[in-house]
């Protein structure tokens, strides 16, 4: 079963692909092809996606799935007119939260991802800076401002938590992929000690990693079963017996690591 959908916005269309996408999840039966449409801050402009939705309901012969994040009234008035399923989300909350604080919203666009706080989305580019820095253990110096420091094995997701964890959470966040001479010694890599309390390790399956490494490195002895495995117990023994706290990341997302490091580092966020 196919159906279209439409995320549409006036700014990124960021919260409206996130909210979109994690309802879509609940219907793994279908088949959705996405259309993205951000920045649509005019009437005219809303005229136009309309007509695209439209023409998808025709030729489909079902009404498209429309996430909306529109914030001007005019605007969710054209697209609620559309031949699509029109799911607003914002529209669905912001009259009764109106109600409940005795108070008129903004109506105004872009308030969830412009730079409405400097001082944060300052803290937001030093992180990603330090992050980029210190990626992938290219840069051991000034490990000790590190927020979190990540370690594990090559491509068990060390990376992208790193960046998520800057982006989403404003933490400066370090890797530091453990090597075959790092796995043979029986304590911690000498860059790492002075920073333990900052410490977070990530595991996976063996069977996994190997899947992941062969892509990136075909039928070689860095993407063969028996080094995963070894990499993998080696690993978890030094974390162990470093008293180094690590996650399982084969099954879940980047998301949910990333959540697990900030509830352990930062459980209050400012």
């Amino acid at each position: 079963m196919r159906r279209r959908v439409f995320f549409v916005s006036d700014r990124t269309g960021i919260t409206a692909e996130n909210l979109g996408e994690t309802l879509l999840t609940q219907f793994p039966d279908f088949e959705f092809t996405r259309t993205r449409r951000p920045f649509i801050d005019s009437q005219a402009k809303a005229r136009d996606i309309v007509a695209q939705i439209d023409q998808a309901a025709i030729e489909d012969g079902a009404p498209p799935l429309v996430f909306s994040t529109l914030t001007d009234p005019d605007c969710q008035d054209i697209i609620a007119a559309s031949r699509g399923s029109v799911f607003e989300l914002f529209g669905t909350f912001i009259g009764p939260m109106e109600q409940t604080l005795k108070a008129h919203s903004t109506h105004k666009a872009g308030r969830m991802h412009g730079i409405s706080d400097p001082r944060s989305y300052e803290r937001r580019i030093q992180a990603l800076n330090f992050t980029l820095d210190h990626d992938d253990g290219q840069r051991v110096e000034g490990l000790q401002a590190a927020d979190v420091v990540l370690m594990g094995v090559s491509r068990c997701g060390k990376t992208p938590t790193s960046l998520y964890l800057a982006m989403q959470f404003n933490m400066r966040a370090a890797n530091y992929p453990l090597t075959d001479d790092d796995l043979d010694a029986t304590q911690l890599p000498a860059a790492l000690r002075p920073c333990r309390e900052k410490l977070f390790g990530l595991t996976i399956q063996p069977e996994r990693l190997a899947r992941i490494r062969e892509e990136r490195r075909p039928d070689s002895r860095y993407a063969s079963l028996q080094q995963c495995r070894s990499e993998v117990a080696r690993a978890e023994s030094l974390m162990r017996a470093a008293g180094v706290p690590f996650l399982d990341t084969t099954t879940i997302s980047i998301e949910e690591i990333a959540t697990t490091v900030v509830q352990r580092f930062r459980p209050t966020q400012d």
